[in-house]
């Protein structure tokens, strides 16, 4: 009976070893880790756009201040934050491309308003003077450029995974647990999204 019992669990430890060996080889574990990596560079891009809509508010507030009457724009960037706050952004959005193509537009419309925003200040010379306009301006330029750093990782990771669900012989891992290509930033949204909104006052 033990020796029955005995040479069950070794089958079933063998079985085991050999699964994990087989999953490794196949790339199974070189998914998972590329998987997390996407992920992770997902969520810096996330956390630096929603940076950028924190400033919003005193940036508009600010503009406000000195220029009211343009109602308008100041409203445009109002509903562009709005829009793009409300996105729900959740890791499935990255095997969505339906829904990243979303995401994209409603931060290409937001930085759109901004360079709207900025170039209706340059009318304003109390305003570029303004301290706190000018803490926001550079603000919004360093994030600006975080932004643009966290997108071309997220590029890169994005590149990476998807180059290992379609090469040789990962693909065939790929087709049979399910793992897709995931969508990236597409050229037209990306020259759009990488150009920073407009913070040159002439100083």
């Amino acid at each position: 009976m033990t020796s029955t019992l005995f040479s069950r669990w070794t089958r079933t430890l063998a079985v085991a070893v050999l699964t994990g060996t087989l999953l490794s080889g196949c790339g199974y574990n070189e998914f998972q880790t590329k998987d997390e990596a996407t992920i992770a560079a997902w969520g810096e891009v996330v956390n630096q756009y929603q940076r950028r809509a924190d400033l919003i508010p005193n940036l508009v507030n600010t503009v406000k201040g000195y220029a009211s009457h343009e109602r308008e724009t100041l409203e445009a960037v109002t509903r562009a934050r709005a829009a793009a706050t409300s996105f729900q952004i959740t890791p499935e959005v990255l095997n969505d491309p339906a829904a990243f193509n979303k995401f994209q537009q409603v931060q290409g419309e937001l930085s759109g308003a901004l360079s709207r925003l900025m170039a209706v200040s340059e009318k304003y010379p109390d305003l570029k003077a303004d301290t706190q306009f000018r803490d926001l301006q550079s603000q919004l330029e360093g994030t600006e450029n975080r932004i643009t750093v966290a997108r071309q990782r997220y590029i890169a990771s994005v590149q990476d995974y998807n180059v290992t669900v379609r090469k040789f012989p990962t693909n065939l891992t790929a087709m049979m647990f399910g793992y897709e290509t995931k969508p990236s930033f597409t050229v037209e949204n990306e020259k759009a999204i990488s150009t920073a909104p407009t913070v040159d006052f002439g100083k």
